[in-house]
């Protein structure tokens, strides 16, 4: 990459927000120029506007410390002329991150999304690099609806998808996968909390995530749908079951995963798949991207969450314990570090696939 993209994060001052800081404050392609979050936190420098509530392990980066903090909603023409793009994890009512979102978008900023809002806006691409990365090419039917040369809307999957869709993916059309059920016990960075914030989670399990389960058993079919008339179709199978749970876990989903086929194989075919399995991220050599993008365990005890979430920068996905199963065909755990692959991670991830492939230029 010749150029450095100037970027701006709406919603920085949040867990996904700070998490996006930390990443793009040495990243080779990326120039972290604008931080923008509510009315409230306009005006202070980012060190100021998260004081008490930085949430992350290393400290806040030097580059953005004295970063004057942009209203989100009201400088939207000012951060729009002032960056190539602007990643989103803005806290708001599902009805407002659509129109802020097209709002960025109509001023010819491209947005890279974190948020569920536009997942299911029909020409809107929701994009696992690995997995669908051909969906991007969406793009021009959105930037004709919208009225746009440049400005168009990319988002990233729901988090708690990376800990089990990136393992079924390699075998969904070799094998035909026909169902699914998944069981998912995710981390409470997932709704961007910590033990000081939320100390009812310790020494308990909530068995309800609200909207999650629909997400989990709705957003992989789109993932594997395809472009017809300027619109993505989701795909009609496999079909899905999930249920979630959120577990006393600072970082990292996991999910015990089920799955039938209609050509069953063997374990030693699934494992193969596995390890020889790259994607469009892998192929362009994206500087966020995991060298292997899926790495299975053979130890009975792995991956574990504390152990194995952070593989290859927390941007790999994490396989054991492969077995037959009594009901469905065979059985597996799966573990993904849900703030980096599953979140901004995976829209730094996602931005470089735009990038790369000339959608930031036009």
């Amino acid at each position: 990459m010749n150029k450095k993209y100037k970027v701006g994060v709406i919603g920085a001052t949040g867990m996904v927000g700070q998490r996006f800081v930390t990443l793009l404050a040495k990243h080779p392609w990326f120039d972290l120029t604008i931080l923008a979050a509510s009315s409230r936190s306009a005006g202070k420098t980012y060190e100021q506007a998260v004081s008490g509530r930085w949430a992350m392990t290393s400290p806040i980066p030097e580059c953005a410390k004295d970063l004057v903090i942009k209203s989100a909603e009201n400088d939207v023409e000012e951060i729009a002329s002032s960056v190539d793009f602007v990643f989103s994890a803005v806290d708001m009512k599902k009805d407002e991150i659509l129109a802020l979102e097209e709002e960025y978008a109509k001023h010819e900023c491209p947005v890279v999304s974190n948020n569920s809002a536009h997942r299911w806006t029909p020409d809107v691409p929701v994009v696992v690099p690995e997995i669908n990365a051909e969906h991007i090419e969406i793009i021009p039917s959105q930037r004709k609806r919208l009225g746009t040369k440049r400005g168009f809307i990319a988002v990233k999957s729901n988090c708690s998808l990376q800990s089990y869709v990136p393992a079924l993916h390699p075998l969904k059309d070799r094998f035909g996968l026909t169902k699914a059920l998944v069981c998912t016990y995710q981390a409470i960075s997932g709704a961007g909390k910590t033990f000081a914030t939320w100390p009812e989670m310790l020494d308990n399990v909530i068995p309800y995530i609200g909207g999650e389960e629909e997400k989990s058993e709705r957003e992989p079919l789109k993932l594997w749908g395809s472009i017809k008339d300027g619109v993505i179709v989701p795909a009609s199978s496999p079909s899905i079951t999930a249920q979630c749970l959120r577990v006393p876990v600072s970082d990292g989903h996991m999910a015990a995963c089920f799955m039938s086929f209609e050509r069953k194989p063997s374990e030693e075919e699934i494992k193969r798949c596995w390890a020889e399995f790259r994607g469009r991220a892998q192929e362009l050599e994206l500087p966020s991207a995991p060298k292997q993008f899926l790495h299975y365990f053979e130890e009975p005890d792995r991956p574990q969450t504390r152990l194995d979430r952070d593989s290859e920068n927390g941007m790999a996905v994490s396989i054991g314990r492969l077995r037959a199963d009594t009901q469905y065909d065979y059985k597996f755990v799966c573990l993904s570090h849900n703030t980096l692959r599953g979140a901004a991670g995976g829209g730094v991830l996602l931005a470089e696939l735009l990038c790369a492939e000339g959608y930031m230029d036009r």
